[in-house]
């Protein structure tokens, strides 16, 4: 499958990196890596994510880090709409944390 990611999504993963890797550079690489891969599954089996309440909306947990990702599984492609810390607030519709 095609995939693709939302500008949101991308400013997300982003300012997410950005502020672990003012903590920890070494973290910051190994979240990254660790998405990196994730999205590779994701790609290529586009429905191991768990469903949310949101029509062709699943997510998948960026184990062993508190983040998870929400993407779209359409016809030929997915794409990847949010990147979210565990703990923020759930956003409505989108099936809980």
């Amino acid at each position: 499958m095609r995939l693709r990611f939302q500008r949101r999504a991308l400013q997300q993963i982003d300012r997410a990196l950005g502020h672990i890797a003012a903590q920890s550079p070494q973290g910051a690489a190994k979240v990254e890596a660790r998405l990196t891969a994730l999205i590779a599954v994701v790609r290529d089996h586009a429905h191991i994510g768990a469903r949310t309440s949101m029509p062709g909306v699943r997510r998948i947990f960026l184990t062993p880090y508190p983040y998870h990702i929400d993407y779209f599984v359409g016809d030929d492609e997915v794409v990847v709409q949010r990147f979210r810390h565990a703990a923020r607030k759930p956003l409505s519709g989108m099936g809980g944390p």
